[in-house]
């Protein structure tokens, strides 16, 4: 699978501002009244760690469609898009050189897989559709060429 990720760096930053570029992120990608929650996680390189949950787009986060479970988030009303977290300390040790002093600076990580993304945007039942370079699949979901 393909991977995406972010990093920011800075003074002062904190959980709070992790929370609300991925809020708006996820508005942006799902759709505004789309809400996220952040559970504790665990991932090497950041420290608290957080999995990322965007409220159901599908379902608007009551886990039914209509009398029945929602096939998107299996009932849940939230989908599990992401890990992230405020970076490890440690791991700031190895930039000290590019002038980076850990004892001033913090930031926030996050990574996703991108096909995670288009199969939960695009309602693709199964990974390797996408892999099967077939456009006649891709057409039924919007995202051929």
């Amino acid at each position: 699978f393909h991977q995406l990720e972010g990093l920011a760096i800075d003074e002062e930053l904190t959980l709070a501002d992790l929370q609300g570029t991925l809020l708006a992120f996820a508005r942006q990608m799902f759709g505004e009244e789309t809400q996220v929650r952040l559970r504790p996680g665990y991932f090497p390189f950041t420290e608290p760690s957080v999995e990322v949950d965007v409220s159901c787009f599908r379902c608007g986060g009551t886990g039914f469609e209509g009398s029945q479970r929602c096939q998107t988030c299996k009932g849940e009303g939230w989908i599990e898009i992401l890990g992230s977290g405020m970076v490890d300390p440690n791991v700031l040790d190895h930039v000290l050189a590019s002038g980076y002093d850990k004892e001033r600076v913090q930031g926030f990580a996050w990574g996703m897989g991108i096909e995670r993304i288009a199969m939960l945007v695009y309602q693709v039942p199964d990974l390797r559709m996408l892999f099967d370079n077939d456009l006649r699949v891709l057409d039924q979901f919007g995202a051929g060429a």
